[in-house]
């Protein structure tokens, strides 16, 4: 593909959002719409300019819960898919309760968590936690158990041992999956955090832009509600495209997924 068609594709979502915000703010003024109905986007920027050292803190709170929550996803499912791997009757055994807590609302479960875990950004962490986890174990362990069976018929025909296998085989073969499910967790880490959040409802200096959306709605500042959202959006996207970029770099050279993406 030539450079300006990469362009006009990479220029594509960005002229659609600019087309659609400015149709939102030719529809509020010319209805004369109240800005604590629905404010334009004019009004939700200089929101976010005025109140940015509030929304700034905030939002490196809830970040840091996302990120951690991300990071703790990512090595407990990994750990425990590469153990199942290993043993049949553990994956039969364990599995079956990964997914009751996946499907079971964390808006159910939350309340119980904050009650037993005393400290509230601990209980926050695991809320997110809980949501992220299992994209990268499901995803992880349908990686593990996708490796070429005549791949590994021709290791046990050389000797190689189970690790060897795992570890020169197996999580290779199971590195696309991983990094699909990565990015689905990204995403959720961040949702999690932010339910969390509201269901604690927890104020003060260390407050994540759930807070700030709740308090704005009390206050009627519909303007910063809205500014709120675009971060919470902002970061969203920001966590996926960077997961993306992760994934097409380990992958640019080797797997078909990336490749084809190449011409």
């Amino acid at each position: 593909m030539s450079a300006a068609p990469r362009l006009l594709l990479w220029l594509l979502p960005a002229l659609t959002g600019l087309a659609v915000l400015a149709g939102w703010e030719a529809l509020v003024r010319h209805f004369a719409v109240p800005p604590y109905v629905l404010p334009g986007p004019v009004a939700v920027a200089r929101a976010l300019a005025e109140d940015w050292p509030l929304l700034s803190a905030s939002l490196l709170a809830t970040l840091r819960i996302a990120l951690l929550a991300l990071l703790a996803a990512v090595t407990v499912g990994g750990l425990l898919a590469v153990l199942f791997a290993q043993s049949r009757w553990v994956e039969r055994a364990l599995f079956p309760y990964a997914v009751v807590l996946q499907v079971t609302p964390i808006v159910a479960i939350a309340p119980l968590i904050l009650i037993w875990v005393d400290d509230v950004t601990l209980a926050l962490l695991l809320c997110a936690w809980i949501v992220a986890f299992f994209p990268i174990l499901s995803n992880t362990v349908l990686g593990l158990n996708s490796a070429d069976r005549n791949l590994e018929e021709l290791f046990r025909l050389y000797g190689a041992t189970r690790w060897q296998a795992l570890w020169l085989l197996r999580l290779p073969a199971a590195l696309p999956f991983f990094l699909a499910g990565l990015r689905v967790a990204g995403g959720l880490s961040l949702i999690g955090a932010v339910v969390a959040e509201f269901v604690a409802g927890a104020g003060g200096t260390g407050s994540g832009l759930a807070f700030r959306i709740l308090e704005a709605g009390y206050q009627l500042r519909i303007p910063r509600m809205f500014a709120a959202l675009a971060l919470i959006s902002a970061c969203g996207i920001a966590i996926f495209a960077a997961l993306g970029l992760v994934q097409h770099l380990l992958l640019r050279r080797w797997h078909e997924s990336a490749l084809g993406r190449e011409g």
